[in-house]
């Protein structure tokens, strides 16, 4: 067992990776050979990832707040507090907040030597993001 203490601040979120207020944490980087690492994101009201994809796939976990997600081609779909996002592995996609909640997801991913974590597109354009259903 090993017990890291956090030293790590709460990072904001570049603006060619978001649009909008975005906090990250990390909360799993475990040394080689493991492939996985996994991030504690706060998406602030309106804020969204741009549109990307992830070679080996990607699973977010939302604990709080109503967010946001979307597959390339497919409808805007809404998420909430203990539902699970598979996205796989190349499919384009985008996350984030509603437009008038915040939402907090712990976003799990698998890298390796040959394998990027994260391939960064274009920008969700506001039509894009408000193509969303209603949240309530």
């Amino acid at each position: 067992m090993q017990i890291t203490r956090s030293s790590i601040d709460t990072v904001k979120g570049p603006a060619d990776w978001f649009t909008g207020d975005v906090y990250i944490d990390a909360v799993a980087a475990a040394p080689a050979p493991s492939r996985v690492t996994a991030s504690l994101v706060h998406f602030m009201p309106g804020a969204r990832t741009h549109w990307h994809r992830h070679p080996l796939g990607q699973t977010v976990f939302v604990t709080e707040g109503i967010g946001l997600c979307q597959r390339r081609g497919g409808p805007v779909e809404v998420i909430r507090p203990g539902d699970r996002v598979l996205f796989e592995a190349d499919e384009e996609h985008w996350h984030g907040a509603a437009p008038n909640r915040l939402m907090v997801h712990v976003a799990i991913n698998e890298g390796d030597d040959d394998h990027a974590l994260v391939h960064w597109l274009t920008p969700v354009t506001d039509e894009e993001y408000a193509a969303a259903p209603t949240t309530a």
